[in-house]
């Protein structure tokens, strides 16, 4: 039995390369991975896959960019396609970018059953695409895989059947846990910022990472430049370092936006090369979704800029804290946490690394019943 497991951007693959370990462990499931290329990324070569322990996409349809609607009308036809011509047991996605949506729509309708992992994350917001992109995914699949108590509660609210619900854990958590132990016996000197990191902790030294990427605080003026200052408050206490999303920095030339020299600016990094940089942090100021929940899995600091979360088991049970965008909550919770008063957070109840074996459990189950 044939499962395409759909991924269009870089973050889409940490979430599918546990569940590709685990298919390969087991013999009543074959699988084929899907690349959408709904984001083309040239460090997206053999050496990612390998870090991540895969293989090579065996469908790269290159649906590339555009607005949303572009994106996911390019995707939905070249997937249809691809179903078409195949016609696998089950579709398999991922969190909640266009190309879940697309796939999912498409999967649907050809009458193919689709699991959606990550599945009953919300934030409530709206005028977020990717809230868009998770309502629409879950009111269409068939089964769902759940990462937090909130998700499984939000699915039975909106009337999913019982059955299908699954509290499986989180495969991002699988992912960072079977880095984080690659990373341990890996050579980091190359990274980009390795001579950071060594100068920061030299003599015992802190840093602070920063990643921010989302419109509502980095395309607006006035609140980056207000985000921007409270950075440079907390830089004059911890040296930060900020790999930046070329959005972010396009917005930074154009507005002007100031962040002082105590905040070393860097490219974009691959995903083992910031797995070293944040896991050693001594606090992580994000607006980054997937990091507050792989801070909490490795029990990092997390302040996060943003006014809401779909993911609150980080901040009810985790080492993250949501500050919203107000300067002054956002230093006062980073100097609480420098000052050692921040919350002792934990890691929640199944992100043990093992997630993605429960889902290919559930799948090898469910698919089973429709052949017997």
């Amino acid at each position: 039995m044939l499962i395409y497991l759909v991924a269009g951007a870089r973050p889409n693959f940490m979430k599918i390369a546990p569940i590709v370990r685990a298919l390969q462990a087991q013999e009543a499931l074959s699988f084929k991975i899907i690349h959408t290329g709904q984001h083309y990324d040239r460090e997206m070569n053999d050496v990612f896959f390998e870090e991540l322990g895969i293989p090579q996409p065996d469908v790269f349809m290159a649906a590339g960019g555009g607005s949303h609607a572009q994106q996911t009308a390019k995707i939905m036809v070249a997937f249809e396609e691809l179903c078409m011509a195949e016609r696998p047991a089950a579709v398999l996605v991922v969190g909640d970018v266009n190309s879940t949506l697309a796939c999912s729509i498409v999967a649907k309708k050809l009458v193919i059953p689709v699991a959606h992992v990550e599945a009953g994350l919300r934030s409530g917001d709206m005028a977020m695409p990717e809230e868009i992109n998770r309502l629409v995914t879950d009111s269409i699949s068939d089964w769902f895989f759940a990462t937090e108590p909130a998700a499984v509660e939000h699915l039975r609210r909106e009337g999913k059947n019982e059955s299908a619900v699954h509290y499986v854990g989180h495969v991002m958590v699988d992912n960072v846990l079977y880095q984080a132990e690659k990373l341990s016996h890996a050579d980091t000197s190359a990274f980009e910022t390795a001579g950071f990191k060594a100068a920061s902790q030299a003599g015992g030294g802190r840093y602070g990472v920063v990643t921010l990427h989302r419109p509502s605080n980095v395309d607006d003026p006035v609140t980056f430049a207000r985000i921007a200052g409270a950075l440079k408050d907390i830089a004059a206490d911890l040296p930060l370092i900020f790999p930046v999303h070329p959005r972010t920095r396009a917005n930074i030339e154009k507005f002007g936006i100031d962040l002082g020299p105590n905040i070393t600016l860097a490219g974009p990094q691959a995903y083992m090369a910031f797995l070293n940089l944040w896991k050693d942090a001594a606090v992580v100021l994000t607006d980054s979704g997937g990091l507050q929940e792989e801070t909490t899995a490795l029990g990092v600091p997390c302040v996060t800029i943003r006014e809401n979360t779909e993911r609150p088991v980080t901040v009810e049970e985790g080492s993250n804290v949501l500050a919203g965008t107000d300067p002054e909550a956002i230093v006062r919770e980073a100097r609480k946490v420098l000052a050692g008063q921040g919350k002792q957070g934990r890691r929640p109840h199944l992100w043990d690394g093992k997630a993605a074996e429960r889902i290919v459990a559930v799948l090898a189950s469910e698919l089973g019943k429709t052949v017997r």
